[in-house]
């Protein structure tokens, strides 16, 4: 990978650890802070939200009927989504051992606390869960994939491809044949330095 790409790498990063800071004075503004995994709003703050909870009855009551008649074909995506997390988790239980790919752990893509939230009611909290979980379990096949493919395949597209994995920046560059016979084989099961750089990044 040539100095130039290495050098935008690390400007976004940069610009992600600016976003964080700016993340992080925006929990301030809104009086609450994160320990460990949990979170904390100030006594006053919880008041307030639940001052402004709307109540169940009046939350159906007043949903237009050509969105509650959508609700059926949300609710069952979850039977593809149960048998999606049920396969891919198989499958990373039993062939990322085979490969030396560290296994991609849950935790750090299902993320469930929104359910919490005083001024959501029992509906809008199940709403929430529910997207949790389909989105958190995008997000952990997603990378899942991700090591799959950096595994078999870590080779850039010739094409510019929209909204990248994070391991797809290290990967051999399209036509380069010299890189794939020399590197491959040490790319593939690099993802010590994924690791070194999550690390780092925790660290700042």
């Amino acid at each position: 990978m040539n100095k130039q790409i290495m050098e935008l790498i690390d400007k976004i990063r940069t610009l992600e650890d600016e976003l964080e800071v700016e993340l992080v004075k925006r929990r301030e503004e809104l009086r609450f802070e994160l320990i460990g995994r949990k979170v904390r709003f100030e006594q006053e703050i919880l008041e307030r939200h639940r001052e402004l909870k709307t109540s169940l009855t009046r939350y159906i009551v007043k949903a237009r009927p050509l969105v509650a008649l959508t609700a059926p074909f949300i609710y069952i995506i979850i039977i593809p989504f149960a048998l999606l997390d049920l396969f891919v988790s198989l499958f990373q239980f039993i062939c990322f051992p085979v490969y030396g790919i560290p296994k991609v752990q849950r935790r750090d893509h299902f993320v469930f606390d929104r359910h919490k939230l005083g001024y959501l009611n029992l509906l809008e909290k199940f709403n929430c869960f529910y997207c949790s979980y389909g989105n958190g379990l995008i997000s952990y096949v997603r990378e899942i994939a991700a090591r799959t493919e950096q595994y078999w395949c870590p080779i850039k597209h010739a094409r510019r491809i929209s909204g990248t994995h994070p391991h797809y920046s290290r990967f051999l560059d399209y036509g380069d044949a010299d890189a794939w016979h020399e590197n491959m084989k040490d790319l593939r099961c690099d993802f010590d330095s994924d690791k070194k750089e999550n690390k780092k990044q925790d660290n700042e």
